[in-house]
């Protein structure tokens, strides 16, 4: 026998996108935050990309009204495909936002009760799985991700894990 105790793999990444966008208004009038533009991908492409370097390979977005452009941006946009291919384009550039048939869910939170209650609008769907949570206005840039290294840490301790930040005064 191992001394390493077996712990369910990370699969699961919840991501609470339902928010009103208040601290980036008037820029969030009309947009999401989560599709604010960061170089060449939205902030919700960045919180994706660190959930698939960290082994994850479920999305469940947890959405309100006015959010349907992030579930847009990772569905398949035929037309578009289409017209690439037509004037000899590559569509490599379209590969981050493609994610396989039934992993990604989403969830309405129907009324604005905060973080805690976004994250528990997807109970049903998250089960008894360990799980992560991205919160895309919240980019991080490194090498390995945080979560990975996140994933990583349960692995080897197991238990509930949160980074934090300290920002000065």
């Amino acid at each position: 026998m191992t001394s390493q105790t077996y712990r369910k793999p990370v699969r699961k990444a919840v991501f609470p996108v339902a928010g009103l966008g208040t601290r980036f208004l008037p820029a969030t009038k009309a947009i999401p935050k989560e599709m604010l533009p960061i170089i060449d991908r939205p902030l919700i492409q960045y919180a994706v990309d660190e959930a698939r370097e960290a082994g994850i390979d479920q999305f469940i977005f947890v959405t309100g009204r006015g959010k349907t452009s992030i579930v847009e941006h990772f569905d398949t946009a035929y037309e578009l495909e289409t017209t690439m291919s037509e004037r000899g384009k590559s569509l490599e550039v379209l590969e981050p936002t493609r994610v396989s048939p039934g992993n990604l869910l989403t969830v309405r939170q129907q009324v604005p009760m905060g973080l805690g209650h976004a994250i528990w609008c997807a109970r049903a769907i998250v089960g008894d799985e360990p799980f992560a949570i991205f919160l895309p206005d919240e980019l991080m840039i490194g090498s390995p991700g945080c979560m990975k290294q996140m994933v990583e840490a349960y692995e080897e301790v197991g238990g509930n894990l949160i980074s934090v930040l300290e920002v000065p005064h």
